[in-house]
């Protein structure tokens, strides 16, 4: 009888030892996006046709309330906000701009002004009007950019001011820029006809067109100029900032060649004529007739002296 040999566990040869080492050092990276989605070259108004970052099962709760990030909920912010404004700002060219265009007349639009004032000024309906919007829509654009920066480092791995130093900020689109510029300019405005009143007198019932008219006799070449460009950045602010909540941005077309370029060309001219017409009303009724009244003789011109010296470059 064969003396048989005891059974060895199987071993891997030399070459397959090699060739599984070599497997695991040549597997190919996870794949990763040239361009995250919170950094996207759009700005911070992703376009209609960028990806969603989660699939589709998982971008609902149990709540229905969506599991959305921050910038989703910012976005909506800065929009909603933005709607409140618009209705304020309506109101307002309708008084200070289209009635004086109407009636020609200062003392004539002025009642019209004075009926309208609590409806916007009145101590519930000024922030929820005017305040709060505005204060929720430059905060979340503020945060937004922030966040987008923030994801961007991230996204690289920037861990030391050296590295974020050589990384760039998110695109800073043209609406954007012109909302930026809008601040100062508001806020000037804001100080000339609401807050130098209200710590003088403690109201803003002297305030109407007359006082605008007085600024404008007074310091001409700087009221003209300021009025201006307060009405021009703003409208056209306005303007794009609705035609990219609309989807009517030139960016926003879903074509491409010939055809596309053609639609972007098409909305680019469509834009900037609403903005040209809306600009073109405003200071029509603003400079032409509320600008060119004069002076306010009496007690209530005096008064209009007095706040005006309070106002820096008019006083």
């Amino acid at each position: 009888m064969d003396e048989k040999t005891p059974a060895t566990p199987s071993t891997p040869s030399a070459l397959e030892s090699k060739e599984s080492v070599i497997g695991l050092a040549e597997v190919d990276p996870s794949p990763v996006d040239e361009t995250p989605f919170e950094a996207s070259k759009d700005g911070y108004f992703p376009s209609s046709s960028s990806p969603s970052p989660l699939p589709s099962h998982a971008r609902t709760s149990t709540l229905g309330l969506g599991n959305h990030g921050p910038a989703y909920y910012l976005l909506r912010i800065q929009r909603y906000s933005s709607y409140t404004f618009t209705l304020f700002a309506s109101l307002h060219i309708m008084n200070t701009s289209l009635l004086p265009l109407l009636t020609h007349s200062v003392p004539a639009s002025n009642p019209y002004l004075l009926l309208t004032r609590p409806y916007y000024q009145s101590a519930l309906t000024e922030p929820l009007l005017v305040a709060l919007p505005l204060a929720a829509h430059i905060s979340s654009g503020i945060a937004l950019r922030l966040y987008r920066r923030r994801q961007t480092l991230y996204h690289y791995g920037a861990e030391t001011h050296r590295d974020r130093k050589h990384i760039a900020w998110p695109a800073l689109s043209s609406t954007s820029t012109l909302g930026y510029a809008l601040i100062p300019l508001l806020g000037f405005h804001t100080l000339t006809t609401r807050l130098i009143p209200l710590y003088l007198h403690g109201d803003s019932a002297l305030v109407n067109l007359l006082y605008i008219s007085h600024a404008f006799a007074l310091r001409p070449f700087t009221s003209f100029t300021g009025f201006t460009t307060l009405v021009g950045v703003g409208v056209w602010h306005f303007m794009w900032g609705w035609a990219k909540w609309l989807k009517l941005a030139p960016k926003q077309v879903g074509v491409a060649g010939a055809e596309g370029q053609l639609r972007r060309k098409r909305r680019w001219y469509g834009v900037n004529g609403v903005a040209a017409l809306v600009s073109g009303l405003w200071l029509a009724g603003s400079l032409m007739v509320v600008g060119r009244a004069g002076r306010t003789e009496g007690w209530v011109g005096r008064e209009y002296d007095e706040l005006l010296k309070y106002v820096p470059v008019l006083g």
